[in-house]
């Protein structure tokens, strides 16, 4: 019986011992071939650390997220299943991130200790084969790349549930030269996780913006139990670990790491809860026909400075906007207070060095009291933690 056929005739249970002699019989194959493999596996690094060599010589960026994505879409159209494209996505992740470290030790900051969400956006991205250096504040992330300690950081920009996350659009105002690097959509799935029944916590920690996704299932299912908030989800595992009577919510990956049960899953309560985090670094990657820029800017106080500096001149464009923040400006208050000024953070479909989408910022500088292009970078499909 062919491959085919396995795949789509019905399946009686007398076949099951069938079915796992062609998986004995697959395996085998793969054993007399993994030196082939492992040999072509090998190849490709050697062919990668090359790639290094040419980049280093023409002073060219070791990580390129638009490759990656490129190498990463290739793969998910050859594939022929039933291997899920995100399996194969992981595979070739970890095959990148390991023919990357041949080339060069890449450092990336992240918000808290490892199995917070960041830190697994960070691996979502960049794979195993970097060295993740956990800090305690998006601050520090954003200075550790600042200051080139680190190549990259990670840092949550917004929430489908919640929204801007504020932290991370005032470090924009503060380092404004940081740029964005590339984006990585992260499906969050929040689980309360404790060494106790459900009905004996007492304490749950959490980030803010995770008990803030979860408020309507806490308010059902453990109305009268202290909320507490944490720097980090893995933060909070480490207290239900230690404290009698807690839990935390945090990923599934956490429950392991800090050997905890789960009391239950998927307690969001929007069940496609997506947060986007910011790859920061020092430069922006080049266009790949599929991106989007990202844009802070600062307007007088006035009717229509909005339509005038942003809107008017992305309709004149034929650009879309698809995402818009207000933020206050801190650093020079408005004389009234009852009228202040803001900031505005904006996303736009297309990139910087596409003529119609440079014209069109420089026709929005021009009625700016500031802008700033944070980045330009490749669009992210959600990818699953």
């Amino acid at each position: 019986m062919t491959d085919d056929a396995y795949r789509n005739a019905p399946i009686p249970a007398e076949q099951l011992g069938e079915l796992r002699k062609r998986i004995d019989a697959l395996d085998e194959s793969l054993v007399n071939d993994l030196n082939k493999v492992v040999s072509m596996l090998n190849e490709r690094a050697g062919v990668a650390v090359r790639i290094g060599q040419v980049k280093a010589a023409n002073s060219l960026e070791v990580w390129s997220p638009a490759r990656e994505e490129e190498v990463l879409a290739r793969v998910a159209a050859l594939s022929k299943g039933p291997l899920p494209d995100e399996s194969l996505r992981l595979i070739f992740r970890e095959l990148m991130s390991g023919s990357r470290a041949t080339q060069q030790a890449i450092r990336v900051a992240s918000l808290g200790p490892k199995h917070s969400y960041s830190h697994m956006a960070a691996i979502a991205k960049f794979g195993n084969s970097v060295e993740h250096v956990s800090v305690g504040s998006i601050a520090a992330v954003f200075e550790e790349v600042h200051f080139g300690r680190c190549h990259f950081g990670i840092v949550p920009l917004e929430n489908s549930t919640d929204g801007r996350i504020a932290d991370t659009l005032d470090m924009f105002v503060r380092l404004p030269n940081v740029r964005i690097r590339a984006e990585v959509r992260l499906r969050v799935r929040h689980c309360l996780l404790g060494r106790c029944e459900r009905g004996q916590v007492r304490r749950i920690y959490s980030r803010v913006q995770a008990l803030s996704q979860c408020r309507h299932w806490l308010a059902k299912n453990l109305p009268h139990a202290e909320l507490i908030e944490t720097t980090s989800t893995a933060a909070a595992a480490e207290r239900a670990q230690a404290e009698p009577g807690a839990a935390a919510i945090a990923g599934r990956p956490a429950a392991d790491a800090y050997r905890l049960d789960i009391l239950a899953s998927d307690i969001e309560d929007h069940p496609h809860n997506v947060t986007r985090f910011a790859v920061l670094a020092n430069s922006c990657d080049k266009a790949t026909g599929n991106d989007k820029t990202t844009l802070m800017v600062r307007l007088p106080n006035q009717s229509g400075a909005l339509h005038d500096a942003v809107t008017a001149p992305l309709l004149a464009a034929g650009r879309n906007m698809t995402w818009i923040e207000s933020f206050p400006v801190a650093e020079r208050p408005s004389s009234d207070s009852t009228n202040p000024s803001y900031l505005f953070f904006l996303d736009i479909e297309g990139h910087i060095a596409e003529p119609t989408v440079a014209e069109a910022i420089a026709a929005m500088k021009l009625k700016s009291e500031r802008l700033d292009v944070l980045g330009s970078y490749p669009k992210s499909a959600a990818l699953d933690h």
